[in-house]
């Protein structure tokens, strides 16, 4: 993915792009929590486990994950604990946007009729 002739902000937007499928970011919260094989992560993300394994090659390309061979088995970690920081941040910003919005709503639900008209 990093491209040393791209600019900063290309790098950023195709690093954003990786995180934009909610399989992935679902693997990284379980990531964050501690390392698992596939088939430890089936059963939370509820896809097929040929998809699955496409989204960790996804996230293991753009250097987010990395695998460890245990016999028959993968393993499968954050490639840094910083990718766990930057998911709490976002759920941080997403709660704020949803009070925000659901503050909104009770505004405008308080509002009697005849003034939304």
């Amino acid at each position: 993915m990093p491209n040393s002739s791209q600019p900063l902000y290309r790098m950023k937007a195709d690093f954003f792009k990786t995180l934009g499928h909610p399989v992935r970011i679902r693997v990284l919260e379980l990531l964050s929590e501690h390392e698992r094989t596939v088939s430890d992560m089936l059963g939370e993300v509820g896809i097929e486990p040929s998809n699955l394994s496409q989204q960790l090659s996804v996230l293991r390309r753009a250097g987010l994950v990395t695998a460890r061979r245990d016999g028959l088995f993968v393993t499968y970690a954050l490639a840094s604990p910083r990718v766990s920081e930057l998911l709490a941040v976002a759920r941080e910003i997403l709660l704020g946007v949803v009070v925000s919005q659901a503050e909104t709503l009770g505004e405008i639900d308080e509002k009697p009729i005849k003034e939304r008209l």
